[in-house]
């Protein structure tokens, strides 16, 4: 009797050090925090996909509490719901397409000012086809030792899209949103074959299905695969896990990651309406911070925690799918063919390679797609490319809170960009055509691609003019 009272005690008392010592950490992180808050009680909007990670990690880790901050972190129907929320002030920020801050600010939709200082990650989308189609495919595609040679090109589709387009059957694709980064990666990958995507022409025409070989339209991105099982779709573009989910449920085949498409491209950020972050900078700086953290967690030590965050986003309240659904492109492999699984450690990538920097080439290569494809109807000069860039992706903000990191002594000054960052990145050559884009060069850029708009094209009642 007397050793088990002896043991209880002894418990509580390792117990009670644990929590002291728990608390004084959190005491000595929040010594660091920003001063002078204008709002610590925020709620944070996401849509459910793999990416969304830096905010659920924040959350979990007590990232956020170190700054002072008691954040909501709520999932939204679809990137409009989203986009819409933050817009009236229901959200203080969100996880947001690459391209929706931009979209936004030239008024393609609706129409605010939206700005990012933090990009969310690099990679992480795929584009998949059902089992039919993939049947159909396999015939093009080049194999060794009986398997397909990646990256596919879709000029393996395009015999398949001919057929349909002869029996004068549509062959429709799913992509997620009109500015998303998906909506660009599968007319890229697409127009790179030979394969027409489709103009806009706004106002008046907003489908993007203007002269298009291939019809796009909009679908969120968990209903994807159920929506190319039922046959609406013949395949998609979108963020993980709903490629491997495709795969898992044998109804569709991964062909080409966005990894393969574009090398190290930026897929989402956190976005926050510009009245917000002008009436709450500090605020903002310290959220800044608590998701430099997290993304540093989720690459640390050569993804040692991913295991850990695959099981933080399988709960219900984040991205809610199975855990080896998840972990399937999370944990360094992605699986195209069923039990074709091959290494690809920087599908995801969170903070390696400089990912949450908001570079300027980043956002001047969207603005060059919304060009390609119309959104953007009429000319624009350089100069107009860099100014809307520069007004969206902010840069300064994320330095000033990399640098409060740095002199906390939770990063260092290696981790970063030097000081003499630009935002251009030198010119990038790892598209899956091999074109060649300089962020300082947009016209000059559109203009090495046969399919597209360029120079002073426009579309006006359905056809291209000068």
């Amino acid at each position: 009797m007397i050793k088990n009272i002896v043991f209880l005690r002894k418990n509580r008392i390792k117990k009670i050090s644990t929590a002291l010592t728990a608390s004084l950490l959190s005491f000595s992180s929040m010594i660091y925090a920003v001063e002078n808050l204008e709002k610590e009680e925020l709620k944070f909007g996401f849509i459910k996909l793999t990416d969304m990670a830096p905010l659920a990690v924040a959350y979990e880790k007590g990232y956020f509490e170190d700054e002072g901050l008691f954040v909501q972190v709520e999932a939204q129907a679809n990137w409009k719901v989203l986009l819409d929320r933050v817009i009236n002030g229901e959200l203080d920020g969100a996880h947001m397409l690459a391209g929706q801050p931009l979209g936004a600010t030239i008024g393609f939709g609706t129409k605010a000012d939206i700005i990012t200082a933090f990009s969310m990650d690099l990679n992480g989308n795929a584009i998949t086809v059902s089992n039919d189609i993939w049947k159909q495919m396999k015939a093009y595609v080049p194999m060794e030792n009986g398997k397909p040679v990646h990256p596919i090109k879709a000029s393996s589709l395009k015999p398949i899209v001919e057929k349909y387009k002869n029996a004068g059957k549509p062959f429709n694709m799913g992509m997620v949103f009109p500015v998303s980064t998906h909506n660009y990666e599968l007319r890229y990958w697409l127009a790179a074959g030979g394969i027409k995507p489709g103009y806009y022409a706004p106002p008046q025409d907003i489908t993007g299905q203007i002269d298009a070989d291939a019809l796009l339209s909009v679908t969120p991105p968990p209903q994807m695969p159920s929506t190319m099982e039922a046959g609406t779709i013949y395949g998609y573009c979108v963020g993980e896990p709903w490629n491997q989910q495709a795969v898992f449920k044998g109804i569709g085949v991964p062909v080409v990651t966005d990894y393969e498409i574009w090398k190290d491209n930026p897929e989402k950020v956190f976005g926050v309406s510009q009245t917000w972050a002008d009436k709450n900078p500090n605020t903002h700086l310290a959220v800044v911070k608590a998701l430099i953290r997290a993304a540093m967690w989720l690459d640390a030590d050569n993804n040692k925690n991913r295991p850990e965050a695959v099981k933080i986003l399988s709960e219900s309240k984040y991205v809610g799918a199975d855990y080896d659904v998840i972990a399937n492109s999370m944990t360094g492999t992605f699986e195209y063919e069923k039990g074709d699984k091959r290494p690809m450690p920087d599908f995801n990538t969170f903070f390696r390679n400089h990912a949450t920097y908001p570079y300027y080439s980043d956002a001047v290569w969207y603005l060059t797609q919304m060009r390609r494809w119309g959104q953007i109807n009429e000319a624009k000069s350089d100069a107009w490319f860099m100014d809307i860039a520069k007004k969206v992706y902010r840069p300064d903000i994320y330095m000033k809170a990399a640098n409060e990191l740095v002199k906390e002594g939770k990063a260092s000054a290696s981790d970063f960009p030097s000081a003499t960052e630009t935002g251009f990145k030198a010119p990038q050559k790892d598209f899956i055509d091999q074109v060649v884009y300089d962020g300082t060069q947009p016209n000059a850029y559109l203009e090495k691609f046969s399919i597209g708009l360029k120079g002073s094209e426009k579309v006006v009642n359905g056809k291209i003019t000068q």
